[in-house]
């Protein structure tokens, strides 16, 4: 037997954690783990975590403190904590709560109160921070113009220094209105209890003294209906920032089914319509359009045109660099984060961090779904073997090449076919990132095939049609990816993707995570090519959905059959 054989969990000075996935507690380990750290990959069993700073500040700002994570990590450890990982995380935890942001009377200076007075001393005469404090306002505190309230705490942040910002936010401009009173027969429309939840964490309840931060919480547990929520205990002007038009869309008839608010008070502001409203819904792509490189953002001026008391940012995790520098700016407004998974594959979670806030809430997907709250879904990795002459291609071609050969593989076609087969009629989406690829898969299929040039009307017939279930099948871009309202969509068929995305991988899952309304499972495949660099970027795409319990079934052609025949029998 040898020594990996034998451990539950390893916790290296590195601060990395490793976890035998087949330890009989790993599923008690792994939502403790999830507090404090990250996956970061799963070879051969061996789940591998790691804590970082943001990671440790996000739990800090849930309310635990170093104490409480050595004790976790000993309570599980095979062998003892080593003194280094200790001491880091020690050094990490503390950094939060050093720095302490608080309003003045003179609202256009602002007071950073520090802890450590040789630090704060440092970093007046810094070249870089010191141009952001005005004057020294005794041993340990600093004046802020209140302009850089934002900057001050992404700059800190960047050095490993987190702010906690205690200063308070603007109530913007009122807005009356309630949720959805009864109609007829039917009950009041309700938060869930994890839904009120979550709107508790966010403003902080009765006193609403909060007003910063993400709410993560996977496709089709009602983020939006966490927005809606916000937006009814705040009773102010709202901006709502999202990531498509179909998004826009979906957000407009949420709030005017769900809220007492009339038509003439939601605004959509896209290349169609732009209407600027008490609560308007504008996408991010309207917001970062200028017509040319060097030429200002034409929309930002959208952020100014009312006196929100609120903006969302929808899908959080595709925030681009320049919304980001303009929220730097608008600190004093409430700003509500939301998304299914923090992971951002820029590396910018700290921006979203300092600038939204820290995370406030997350549930567990597992556990949702054990709730009944989310469809029961299962994962399969399906290896399509490369035929010899493909193969030859892909042994000579260069990097990114292969990844575009694997993903394209045309034998995939047969796969999927067979597929359809076993799921007969139920409602399929078959997602890709190449379009020649789904061009051809389409027409094999006899599907309608859905991308970003599909007119926006067109769209919304396929999935009226697809949700009425006169067309079960639908060939889509990643266009998909986002926001998209397929409440009946029971399987995916992943073709190709975005090489090692894991955002994407956990966003197209979502598309099945709405359950059903006969209590049946889904079924989510992702078809990778033999022997090939899609094995490894599969790998890494299912980093979140691991971390989050789900499990994926490796099966090889030639067992497509067994397996097929089993979980059609399951649906």
């Amino acid at each position: 037997m040898t020594v990996l054989s034998i451990f539950e969990m390893v916790v290296q000075q590195d601060l990395t954690v490793l976890v035998h996935d087949s330890s009989s507690r790993y599923t008690e380990i792994r939502p403790k783990l999830q507090r404090f750290a990250t996956l970061i990959k799963h070879p051969a069993g061996i789940h591998t975590f790691k804590m970082t700073p943001l990671t440790l500040w996000n739990a800090a700002a849930a309310g635990m403190c170093a104490k409480d994570i050595t004790d976790t990590l000993e309570q599980y450890a095979s062998w003892p904590i080593p003194t280094r990982a200790k001491q880091e995380i020690a050094l990490w935890m503390g950094r939060y709560g050093l720095f302490i942001l608080v309003g003045e009377d003179n609202a256009e200076a602002l007071r950073l109160n520090c802890s450590d007075q040789n630090l704060l001393t440092r970093f007046i005469h810094d070249s870089e921070i010191g141009t952001l404090f005005s004057g020294t306002l005794g041993a340990c505190a600093v004046s802020v113009p209140a302009k850089f309230r934002g900057r001050i705490k992404k700059e800190l942040a960047r050095i490993g220094y987190p702010v906690i910002d205690q200063v308070g936010y603007q109530d913007g401009e009122p807005l009356v209105f309630a949720l959805a009173a009864a109609v007829e027969d039917d009950a009041a429309f309700q938060l869930r209890d994890y839904q009120q939840e979550a709107v508790t964490a966010f403003t902080g309840g009765v006193d609403k003294l909060g007003g910063d931060g993400v709410i993560v919480l996977p496709c089709g547990a009602g983020k939006t209906v966490v927005g809606i929520g916000t937006m009814a205990q705040l009773q102010s002007e709202t901006l709502i920032l999202t990531s498509n038009t179909t998004s826009v869309k979906q957000w407009k008839r949420e709030i005017l089914e769900k809220t007492t608010l009339a038509d003439n008070k939601v605004g959509e502001y896209t290349g169609q319509s732009k209407e600027v409203r008490p609560i308007t819904i504008a996408t991010y792509q309207m917001m970062t359009y200028r017509h040319a490189e060097n030429e200002e953002f034409v929309h930002m001026r959208l952020f100014h045109e009312r006196n929100w008391g609120l903006i969302i940012y929808d899908e959080v995790h595709l925030l681009p660099a320049p919304v980001f520098r303009t929220t730097a700016d608008l600190q004093a407004t409430r700003r509500l984060g939301l998304t299914a998974t923090l992971v951002r594959e820029d590396g910018c979670e700290q921006d979203v961090f300092s600038l939204i806030g820290p995370k406030r809430y997350e549930l567990p997907w597992r556990q949702l779904e054990e709730a009944g709250w989310i469809a029961k879904v299962s994962c399969a990795e399906l290896l399509v073997p490369m035929s010899a002459p493909l193969n030859e291609r892909y042994i000579r071609a260069e990097s990114r090449e292969k990844a575009r050969l694997a993903g394209e593989n045309i034998d995939k076609l047969r796969v999927i076919k067979e597929l359809l087969a076993r799921h007969n009629e139920l409602p399929t989406l078959i997602i890709g990132q190449y379009l020649d690829q789904l061009r051809l898969i389409a027409a094999g299929i006899q599907a309608p095939l859905l991308t970003g040039s599909t007119p926006q009307e067109e769209r919304q017939r396929l999935y009226q049609q697809f949700r009425n279930g006169e067309i079960h099948v639908l060939v889509v871009s990643k266009v998909a990816n986002f926001a998209v309202d397929l409440p009946d969509a029971t399987i995916a068929i992943q073709v190709s993707g975005s090489y090692g995305s894991r955002q994407e991988e956990a966003q197209r899952l979502g598309r099945l995570l709405r359950p059903k309304s006969d209590g049946r499972r889904a079924y989510f495949y992702t078809l990778v090519s033999e022997h090939s660099k899609e094995q490894e970027y599969a790998m890494k795409r299912q980093l979140f959905l691991i971390e989050q319990g789900y499990q994926y079934d490796i099966v090889k052609e030639e067992q497509l059959h067994e397996y097929g025949t089993a979980a059609c029998a399951d649906s």
